[in-house]
């Protein structure tokens, strides 16, 4: 833990991956022989934690695990990155699972049972109020209910961080507390519906069309491509290194740790998401949701591997 940054605080998922790798993603109603299963830490919170962390950000984590097999290793790379897990609740039952199927084409598609996320409540939530508000940054996503996220970011003081994934329906009010929301271009899509605004036929357009409806910054992530960025003056096209992707899991996670590291530490946000992207692509050459990261700076090249 790095406690001469600024706080970080991340409010939402902790899950355990049971990821399987193959050759071809099956076909519906079809049986395809897997190559490995590995079982490893993951959800989106941790996984955004985790990141944030191992590139030198002073993180605090707000979710819950179950008091199954599998909360120790829902829990193990947060522990071992030094992110700060007393407003951790461990809760009877399961712990979140995440099915992943990974690839060779290094695609994956991922199946998530909740389980004790879903005992991450508005009340967790309050019992770290101090906490939340003191943050530089606070990090909310989709994957823990809707109250509770609505919850963390009304608390907010500090910059706030919506990763509207997967797409849940939150009200008005505290979707344009956003700045910025981070969404892919299919969620970017959802959440514009969600507003209301106007309908948009491109990437670009739902980015300029999110803003008209209220909210002070976007950036959208693209994949390969790399990602869009906003905050009402023009959007900005920042472009990904070319790299051979092993793993797509937790890119975007990574790409969210990363951005919080540099919104904390004061960076403007085109600066935040150009560091981002490399961190993306860094961790898109390694299996797994919560890869280690190298200390990477703004000019170092991503190679593939």
């Amino acid at each position: 833990m790095n406690t001469g940054s600024p706080r970080i605080v991340v409010v939402g998922s902790i899950n355990v991956d049971l990821v399987v790798t193959l050759e071809r993603h099956p076909r519906p109603g079809e049986t395809v022989r897997g190559r490995s299963l590995t079982v490893l830490p993951g959800g989106k919170g941790a996984n955004q934690a985790v990141a944030a962390a191992l590139l030198g950000g002073h993180v605090t984590m707000i979710g819950a695990v179950g008091s199954d097999e599998y909360a120790d290793t829902g829990l193990s790379m947060l522990t071992s990155a030094g992110v700060d897990l007393r407003a951790v609740r461990r809760s009877p039952g399961t712990t979140g699972i995440a099915i992943v199927e990974v690839s060779d084409d290094g695609e994956n598609t991922i199946v998530v049972v909740p389980g004790a996320n879903a005992e991450a409540t508005p009340a967790l939530v309050d019992s770290a109020a101090e906490t939340i508000a003191d943050a530089a940054v606070v990090v909310a996503q989709g994957e823990v209910p809707a109250d509770t996220t609505e919850a963390a970011m009304r608390l907010g003081s500090g910059r706030v961080i919506l990763n509207l994934a997967p797409v849940i329906h939150l009200n008005r009010e505290a979707l344009l507390l956003a700045d910025p929301l981070v969404v892919n271009e299919h969620e970017g899509a959802l959440v514009l519906a969600q507003l209301g605004g106007r309908e948009a036929s491109d990437e670009q357009s739902v980015v300029e069309a999110l803003l008209e409806c209220g909210l002070a910054s976007v950036v959208m992530t693209l994949g390969a491509a790399g990602a869009l960025v906003s905050d009402g003056g023009g959007i900005i096209a920042v472009p990904a290194p070319r790299v051979d992707a092993v793993d797509s899991t937790g890119a975007g996670d990574a790409f969210v740790g990363a951005l919080a590291v540099r919104l904390a530490e004061g960076s403007g946000l085109e600066d935040s998401v150009r560091f981002a992207v490399q961190v993306g692509a860094y961790a898109v050459q390694h299996a797994g949701a919560q890869p280690s990261y190298p200390a990477l700076d703004d000019d170092l090249p991503l190679q593939a591997q």
